[in-house]
């Protein structure tokens, strides 16, 4: 027997006592459905079956050896980051942290300069020496003001002008988007800061760290309760009807779940090109952008990210792809409007939570999507105590 018919029998047999059957059934073993597996199990004491199509736990953050022993991520690199202590200390319980700050460099006429832009970034491309008063001035004498910011073109160049865009921004995107940034919506790059001082760091966050051991073991050890129920290998829609459940919640693309009934929901997706280099050190930073040379976008390196000492390194190209799994929501006004049309569905559909990146059509940060997953936890909760309390519903009810 496989592994995936080894979990439909654990499940089905987790089933039977009582004819309880699940309380939740958690479509997706990410950040999102993990967090919501171990939040309804531990503090509800639900019995909560978690249900995902691929061989492993962990989502887009699964990281794992490599056959050289390098601790990669296959899905590309996952850096941690937040702002946030909640977030923070509920992973906390979890795993503990070995503290890192990412840097990335791009490589721009000929040579490797820190991004986001800074100080050091200006100075080294054009051989000056300007200070960070005088940096205010250069970007503020270059910059082209628009009326209006309605694109991700409109964010850069009014900020460091057409020059700089072009170096940095321009070819970067449309490699990533297979668009200019003139058709994109101005959220895609205004996430990216620009500096006037030498700070370095790629985040700014107040808490920046990795997983001690790896995310994959932070994902066992939230799953670790007796009741949860973990099936791997199998797509949801093979057992939805054959367990019994009270409870969904899906992580799955929105569109995926109601058969794409009103069109697909565009994506941009990821080519990862893994590859081991021996040498102990393949490049001076975790991540070198290559905004205008070659296919990929960029380069990663594990070793710098983890920390592992290893005699070898690995490495992961990243190829931007039109087809493949969903990783990048489109941002674009009509995809927007596609959306609400699944949203007002999911909203009619009251055993049924949608939760997570693929789930909403929104891109999020991890801690983003934890912090989404902690806020539907207390949702739940609260509707549960109301469902059970009636006097408590009204009470909500007329406060």
């Amino acid at each position: 027997m496989d592994q995936a018919g080894q979990d439909f029998q654990s499940a089905v047999s987790a089933s039977v006592p009582g004819q309880r059957g699940f309380d939740t059934l958690v479509v997706g073993a990410g950040f999102a459905g993990s967090v919501l597996a171990e939040r309804l199990a531990r503090v509800l004491g639900q019995r909560v079956l978690v249900v995902d199509k691929r061989p492993h736990i962990g989502g887009n953050a699964y990281d794992r050896h490599d056959d050289h022993g390098v601790l990669v991520h296959p899905y590309g690199p996952h850096i941690f980051h937040t702002n946030s202590a909640e977030i923070f200390d509920y992973l906390s319980q979890f795993t503990q942290w070995r503290p890192y700050q990412h840097r990335v460099l791009a490589s721009v006429d000929g040579q490797l300069v820190p991004m986001p832009i800074n100080l050091d970034t200006v100075n080294r491309l054009y051989g000056l020496n300007l200070t960070s008063f005088q940096l205010e001035e250069f970007f503020a004498s270059v910059a082209e003001k628009k009326d209006e910011v309605k694109t991700s073109e409109d964010v850069v160049v009014g900020k460091v002008g057409r020059e700089l865009y072009n170096k940095f921004f321009r070819g970067y995107t449309r490699k990533q988007w297979g668009m200019d940034p003139s058709e994109l919506d101005a959220s895609v790059t205004a996430r990216v800061p620009t500096r006037t001082n030498r700070d370095d760091r790629y985040f700014t966050d107040t808490y920046q760290a990795m997983p001690l051991h790896g995310y994959t073991r932070m994902f066992e050890k939230m799953l670790d309760h007796p009741n949860i129920k973990v099936m791997l290998n199998t797509d949801y829609r093979d057992v939805v009807d054959l367990l019994p459940w009270k409870h969904m919640v899906y992580t799955g693309p929105i569109d995926a779940f109601f058969n794409h009934k009103h069109g697909k929901l565009p994506y941009r997706s990821l080519e990862f090109r893994h590859e081991n280099v021996a040498q102990e050190q393949f490049q001076p930073v975790g991540t070198v952008n290559y905004p205008n040379d070659y296919a990929y976008t960029r380069i990663s390196e594990f070793k710098h990210i983890t920390g592992q000492q290893h005699p070898t390194t690995s490495v992961v190209y990243e190829i931007p792809r039109a087809e493949g799994d969903p990783y990048y929501p489109v941002p674009q006004p009509q995809n927007a409007e596609l959306y609400r049309k699944y949203e007002a569905e999911a909203e009619q559909l009251r055993n049924v939570t949608f939760v997570g990146r693929l789930a909403t059509y929104k891109y999020y940060n991890m801690d983003q999507v934890v912090g989404q997953a902690l806020a539907t936890f207390r949702r739940l909760q609260q509707r549960l105590g109301e469902e059970t309390d009636p006097a408590l519903a009204a009470q909500q009810t007329t406060a």
